[in-house]
């Protein structure tokens, strides 16, 4: 039986607050602390992991639904959509047996725990105070919120704590 999989997402009101750093400083500050992560990020735009003249590209591109590439070291799915894919249809495509969280970055209106990334610099609004499902705002600026933690920004130890701490709370109410 496959062990459910920890989520938590990464989001920002807008574009280019600091999600993906967030994320990647994260990744190996929980590596330190004995975890796996597994990420599955949301792009506002088209995107190809795939580059013209490989064979898998023009597999693709002759039509094939699915193409997975793989070698010694990765291996790659590519699945062409008509629509937007739903967060809990890419969660089921993660193999649990390889982590023990999942980071879900973007996906703001997803129905999951969440830390919003906020900078007041930016001039954007504060989701935190719309979303219930947002448990804690990184900031790297002083926040007067009393509903929910704010944590560092500029401290990934911290933040990574808050998760351990959070993540131990809500496995204790299962």
């Amino acid at each position: 039986m496959l062990k459910s999989l920890p989520i938590i997402g990464i989001c920002a009101a807008g574009s280019n607050a600091g999600k993906t750093t967030l994320i990647t400083q994260l990744i190996p500050e929980l590596a330190k602390l004995g975890l796996r992560v597994s990420v599955i990020k949301h792009a506002h735009h088209q995107f190809d992991i795939d580059h013209k003249g490989k064979d898998s590209y023009q597999i693709r591109e002759a039509g094939a639904v699915q193409t997975l590439i793989a070698s010694s070291k990765r291996w790659a799915l590519m699945t062409e959509l008509a629509q937007e894919p739903d967060l809990a249809d890419l969660l089921v495509k993660l193999d649990r047996r390889y982590a023990d969280l999942v980071l879900v970055e973007g996906f703001k209106q997803a129905k999951i725990p969440k830390i919003e990334v906020h900078r007041p610099s930016l001039n954007m609004p504060l989701l935190a105070n719309q979303d219930s499902n947002i448990v804690a705002v990184a900031s790297d600026s002083a926040l007067n919120l009393t509903h929910i933690p704010v944590l560092d920004l500029n401290n990934i130890a911290a933040v990574a704590a808050f998760l351990i701490h959070y993540l131990s709370l809500s496995n204790a109410n299962t």
